[in-house]
């Protein structure tokens, strides 16, 4: 929820934020996690919001896509030499902090998912891949310089590359089994943990950087996916429906000290954590209304950034200022970015293709 939003109404619906916030934050670290009423209240309650408290960059005079001064946008392939211009986005202006760091992607062209990268304000985009097959689930390494990806290349079902954040020296890293997705690099660089699956099952493993040394994390029945590393190295947030329903779990490098962290309805997949190590950030909701929010590690303060379109994967910025997610508020699937409060939520992708699977390095 956004703090900022509770000074802007009538006394008796202030009175009613603050008593729920109060419900959700009284929550035990290690006790029962959030629950379905809690979230459903929330929705409820955000239903009357106006949508002018929710702030957006300013796009500058006559700015639209395409037009616009901003820094032109390059579409760019692994083959050397082949750049095709892509309309530059319109020219962002943020009021305070601006967005820093690169966001790797999902883009689609020519009915294939492939993997693109821009700068945190939506200047520089290229495209890295051109292949005749599906890749996705991009995400980058802790120091910016290499990305790790899923892909279908060479083979019938998904598995694990790396390239250097140019596009080039890709190189598959799994060793064929299975079908693999959502890898990520370990904040130490050593290892890279995602999801595998095997007939109708889907668990959480771990391998070395290069490969080697593939290990098995979970071992429920169902879902298990979706894994991101704790800023420390030492945890790891996944979905789950183990219980019945997707929620969110964390559990430790190992795969030990599972804990439970949401109990709500209609829970997404992707998180993130914050760079500090206290909060997650996530989607929920019915299809096609998903909104994003944010939550303890330990299962309380529960906050609802979005409140319109359809809004997935949520990930957030590494010093900790911004989030970045897909929304299809504007009739097709964006990349969007907001402030960890849900203020000046900005569109930064404007293009006819899908744009989605946004995961944000340096």
């Amino acid at each position: 929820m956004n703090r900022k939003l509770i000074h802007s109404f009538a006394p008796a619906l202030v009175l009613g934020l603050l008593t729920l916030s109060s419900l959700v934050c009284s929550l035990p670290g290690g006790g029962k996690p959030d629950s379905q009423a809690t979230l459903a209240a929330l929705q409820t309650m955000a239903a009357g919001l106006p949508t002018t408290t929710r702030g957006t960059a300013q796009v500058s005079a006559s700015a639209t896509p395409g037009e616009g001064t901003g820094a032109t946008s390059t579409l760019a392939t692994s083959q050397a030499g082949t750049l095709t211009q892509l309309p530059a986005p319109p020219t962002l202006v943020f009021s305070g902090l601006q967005p820093q760091g690169s966001i790797v992607f999902t883009c689609s062209f020519d009915g294939f998912d492939q993997i693109c990268l821009m700068k945190a304000d939506g200047s520089d985009l290229v495209r890295l891949t051109n292949v005749a097959d599906h890749e996705f689930y991009a995400s980058l390494s802790p120091d910016g310089q290499e990305i790790v990806f899923a892909s279908k290349r060479g083979g019938v079902a998904y598995q694990i590359y790396r390239m250097d954040r140019d596009g080039g020296n890709v190189r598959m890293l799994s060793n064929g089994e299975g079908s693999l997705y959502a890898p990520e690099i370990s904040p130490d660089g050593e290892s890279i943990v995602y999801t595998k699956q095997s007939g109708s099952t889907q668990n959480i493993w771990v391998m070395d950087d290069d490969g080697g040394n593939p290990r098995q994390l979970t071992s429920s029945a169902g879902g298990n996916g979706d894994p991101t590393w704790s800023p420390d190295g030492e945890w790891i947030a996944f979905a789950s429906s183990r219980t019945g329903e997707n929620q969110l779990w964390v559990m430790d490098k190992n795969g030990g000290n599972l804990r439970q962290v949401t109990d709500l309805p209609d829970m997404g997949g992707r998180s993130s954590w914050s760079p500090d190590g206290t909060r997650l950030v996530f989607y929920a909701g019915v299809r096609s209304a998903h909104q994003i929010y944010t939550i303890g590690t330990h299962g309380g303060d529960l906050w609802q950034l979005t409140w319109q379109g359809d809004n997935l994967g949520p990930c957030f910025s590494p010093d900790g200022e911004w989030i970045t997610f897909t929304s299809f508020r504007d009739g097709n699937n964006e990349i969007y970015i907001m402030h960890t409060d849900g203020t000046e939520q900005t569109r930064l992708t404007y293009a006819e293709r899908v744009d989605w699977q946004p995961r944000w390095g340096r």
